[in-house]
C-alpha cells in the first residue's frame, strides 16, 4: 500500500491506498443532470497513464508521426500536452486538504476541475488535486502528478488475487441499475431505471476492440445480456455478406475456448489491468477486454431471490419482491469510451473504421451511442 504526501512539505494528503486498474469509465460523461457515484472504491486509487489537462493543442496542430509516435492513429478533436500520470482516488481517501472556492470551473450542479487543480494542501497552500463532483461526471479526487509523491506505507504490502480468487469473492455488476436526477424530470421523477453506465463504457472499449478484430467481417457474439450489448452495433457497423466470424466468451471460470476461436471476450484483472490469457499462450485469438465486474455477471448473472421480510410480517416469512424492471430503451454504448479506444488502436488507419468515427452522429441518431 502507498501514501501520497505533498510535494511541497511532505504532509500526507491520503490514506493508505492499494493500486487498482484505471477504471474504462473513468473520462465518461454519462447523460444529463445524473448523479453518479464514487469513481474508485474507497482504500485503492489508479494511475492515468496519459497526459491529462491544459496545455490542449488541437488536432491540425499535431504532425502525424508525433501522433503516432503517443499511440494515436485516427483524428481527435485535441491532444493534451499536460504531465502524464495523474491519480484518482476515492473523496474520502483525501487528507490534510482544503478546496478552493474560486476554482468552481464550467460546473452545472457541483464542481468540475476544469480550472486546474481546485484542492490544496493544508499545510503550505501548494495546489494539488482536483475534486469532481458536478453531476453527470463520476465523483472522484484527481490528485496532479506534480504536486504529489507516493510513498509506501509502513507494514503494509499488496499481493494481488488469482484470477480463481477473483471469480470466487468478486461480485459482478448488474447490466442495469436506478439513476438518480439532481432535479426532477418533465415527469416529476427524480429517479429511474437504467442500462449500468460501467456496462456502457465497458461496450464502448471492448466494441472498439471487437471491429478492429473482425477485419471488416460480420461478427456474432453469445446470446443473451453479451447480444443485448454487442450485437445491434456489430450489426450496423460491419458489412453483412461472408462469413460470420464467432466472438466467445472465455476465463478462468469458463471451458477452454476452441483452438479455431479467434476473438475471446475475456476478463481484466481489476487489480493488476492485465488482460486474462488462455491456457495456450500461443493461441493468436484476440482477446476482447471486459471489466472483470461486467464479464463476472455474464457468465455468473445472479437470479432475483426471495427477501427475508420483517417488521410488520412475521419473522421467518418471506416474501417475492418484483424484480428489477428492465429499461425501455435498447442498449447503447458510449461513445466517448468507443472513440478512445479506436483511436488508440493501429488498425483505426482503416479507410472503413475511419468512416465509422466521422460518421458517429449519424450513429448516435439511429440509437446505436
Amino acid at each position: 500500500m502507498f501514501v501520497f504526501v505533498c510535494a511541497g512539505c511532505g504532509a500526507e494528503l491520503t490514506a493508505p491506498l492499494s493500486q487498482a486498474a484505471l477504471p474504462v469509465h473513468a473520462r465518461q460523461k454519462y447523460g444529463n443532470a445524473v448523479q453518479l457515484p464514487a469513481l474508485m472504491k474507497p482504500g485503492t486509487f489508479a494511475v492515468d497513464p496519459e497526459p491529462s489537462g491544459p496545455p490542449w493543442r488541437r488536432w491540425e496542430e499535431i504532425t502525424p508521426d508525433e501522433a503516432a509516435a503517443r499511440g494515436i492513429y485516427a483524428p481527435v478533436h485535441a491532444l493534451s500536452d499536460g504531465a502524464p500520470g495523474a491519480i484518482v482516488i476515492a473523496p474520502g481517501d483525501t487528507r490534510n486538504t482544503a478546496l478552493l472556492p474560486k476554482k468552481r470551473g464550467g460546473a452545472c450542479c457541483g464542481i468540475d476541475g476544469a480550472d486546474g487543480p481546485n484542492m490544496a494542501c493544508m499545510s503550505c497552500g501548494l495546489p494539488a488535486a482536483s475534486r469532481i463532483d458536478d453531476c453527470s461526471l463520476w465523483q472522484a479526487v484527481w490528485l496532479a502528478p506534480d504536486a504529489v509523491r507516493r510513498l509506501p506505507a509502513e507494514g503494509t504490502e499488496d499481493t494481488p488475487l488469482s484470477w480463481a480468487e477473483l471469480v470466487d469473492n468478486e461480485k459482478g455488476t448488474p447490466p442495469f441499475e436506478p439513476m438518480t436526477m439532481v432535479w426532477g424530470s418533465r415527469l416529476g421523477l427524480n429517479s429511474f431505471w437504467s442500462w449500468s453506465p460501467q456496462w456502457e463504457a465497458a461496450a464502448g472499449q471492448a466494441l472498439a476492440h471487437l471491429l478492429a478484430a473482425s477485419q471488416g467481417q460480420p461478427v456474432t457474439v453469445p446470446n443473451g445480456l453479451t447480444s443485448q450489448m454487442f450485437q445491434r452495433a456489430l450489426d450496423a457497423l460491419l458489412p453483412a455478406g461472408g462469413t460470420k466470424r464467432p466472438a466467445v466468451l472465455a476465463g478462468p471460470d469458463l471451458p477452454v475456448p476452441d483452438k479455431d476461436a479467434d476473438i475471446l471476450l475475456v476478463p481484466v484483472h481489476p487489480q493488476t489491468g492485465q488482460t486474462w490469457n488462455p491456457p495456450d499462450s500461443a493461441t493468436s485469438a484476440y482477446r476482447i477486454p471486459l471489466p472483470f465486474e461486467v464479464w463476472q455477471w455474464m457468465i455468473h448473472p445472479e437470479p432475483h431471490l426471495p427477501t427475508l421480510a420483517s417488521g410488520v410480517m412475521p419473522d421467518g416469512v418471506f416474501r417475492d419482491d418484483p424484480p428489477a424492471p428492465p429499461p425501455h430503451q435498447l442498449f447503447r454504448t458510449d461513445r466517448g469510451a468507443f472513440q478512445h479506444t479506436l483511436v488508440r488502436l493501429p488498425a483505426a488507419r482503416a479507410p472503413w473504421l475511419r468512416q465509422i468515427l466521422e460518421n458517429l452522429t449519424q450513429h448516435i441518431q439511429t440509437g446505436i451511442f
